[in-house]
């Protein structure tokens, strides 16, 4: 009976459907969520590419630590180098994130397609395999034509090629299934790997965090007057513009006071007692250089995340926004998008905690929507440094960037 192995093999078919389906999922392992595939790939292209630049980041600030021989300059760049690995860890967990959702999408569609094949291949293989238990010679004493057998038997035997065909198909697409296995067991150990990684960084940033606070003591004490008077502009400012304005101020009259002439000098002449020479000429005041009046250097954005609201969009009050606005992981870190003194750091009213930053050349940049803000009024920080982190629920971020005073597009001055 040489047609036994053959129903066999066709009735297997049934049975590779049925591994198929019964496929592990690997999102019952972790709750996590599945999106559209467009979406997946373009958020593991965004993922991909913040996680390369941030890691170039650190490298820069890792080597700018080591070259660096003052303590203060050294430990900032030592913070940002950290800030910045953690913030290729939060892209490396986004893009583990996107990779699963592609292959589980992948593994869905393969399943829906293997479920509509399924049906056809059942009848079949229920009529072969109860050929194949009906032996020639009993089923010739059964009534009908023996004509009628030789036919069916015959027309069996011609579909005996598709059913192999089929099967082979089927092998080809559960193989398939398997890879698409292990492509989100591998996403989901590299997710689990950069969550570790990132729940070191953010100990070692905390620790470095801890040592400056303790080194710094003094400049805490001043930072607390600095603070104050903020607060004390906060409370007298109408809403965040009149808040800003109040800061830009106070900046002005800081660069003018620290623009005045120092006390002048007694002429060598007069100190030893000599006449003293014709007077020359006094030498013209130097203009400013164009780094001095043009945007912050090194630019950045923030935060890590998708935009939601663009430079001039219209918000749901009917007013255009000032800034860009992103949506990062919950609790991610937030950084100084370019170098400048702290002007405020705190809660302000419908904002959450914000930053403002002081930058040269009468440039402000703000950042919102923090839930936690790390940075002493006052601080010098550099690009890259530390700001705080992100709302662990819902969380938006805004940045912000003017020139005296006038709201002007980040990405304008993105580097």
């Amino acid at each position: 009976m040489k047609a036994h192995p053959t129903w066999l093999t066709a009735g297997g078919a049934l049975a590779l459907v049925g591994l198929a389906l019964a496929l592990p999922q690997a999102r019952a392992q972790r709750d996590l969520f599945v999106m559209e595939p467009d979406t997946a790939q373009a958020e593991l292209d965004r993922a991909t590419r913040e996680s390369w630049l941030a890691e170039q980041r650190a490298a820069r600030f890792a080597e700018a630590a080591e070259a660096s021989t003052q303590a203060a300059e050294r430990t900032a760049q030592e913070a940002a180098a950290l800030a910045a690995r953690i913030q290729q860890a939060e892209a490396e967990i986004a893009a583990a994130r996107a990779r699963f959702s592609i292959a589980q999408s992948a593994r869905e569609a393969l399943a829906a397609r293997l479920a509509q094949r399924r049906e056809p291949l059942v009848r079949l293989t229920g009529a072969l395999q109860t050929s194949a238990r009906r032996p020639l010679a009993l089923a010739a004493l059964q009534p009908g034509s023996l004509e009628d057998l030789v036919h069916v038997r015959a027309v069996l035997e011609t579909a005996v090629p598709e059913i192999r065909r089929r099967t082979a198909s089927l092998r080809a697409e559960i193989e398939q299934g398997r890879k698409l296995e292990r492509r989100a067991s591998r996403a989901i150990g590299a997710l689990e790997q950069s969550e570790r990684d990132l729940e070191q960084r953010r100990a070692d940033l905390a620790a470095l965090e801890t040592r400056q606070r303790l080194a710094g003591r003094e400049a805490r004490r001043n930072a607390v007057r600095e603070e104050e008077r903020a607060l004390a502009l906060a409370e007298e400012a109408r809403d965040l513009d009149g808040l800003i304005d109040r800061l830009d101020e106070a900046a002005a009259l800081r660069r003018e006071l620290a623009a005045l002439e120092g006390p002048v000098p007694r002429p060598a002449s007069l100190v030893r007692g000599t006449r003293a020479p014709a007077s020359e000429p006094a030498e013209p005041a130097a203009s400013p250089s164009p780094a001095a009046t043009g945007p912050p250097r090194d630019f950045r954005l923030p935060v890590q995340g998708r935009t939601i609201a663009g430079f001039g969009e219209r918000r749901e009050s009917g007013l255009a926004s000032t800034g860009i606005t992103l949506v990062p992981a919950p609790g991610a870190q937030v950084v100084a998008p370019a170098g400048g003194r702290i002007a405020f750091a705190g809660p302000y009213r419908g904002f959450g905690r914000i930053v403002i930053i002081e930058h040269d050349g009468g440039w402000t940049s703000l950042v919102t929507g923090l839930a936690r803000a790390d940075v002493p009024v006052g601080a010098r920080v550099i690009a890259g440094s530390p700001l705080g982190t992100a709302e662990n629920e819902d969380p938006a971020i805004t940045v912000e960037l003017r020139r005296e005073g006038e709201p002007v597009n980040p990405l304008e001055h993105l580097n």
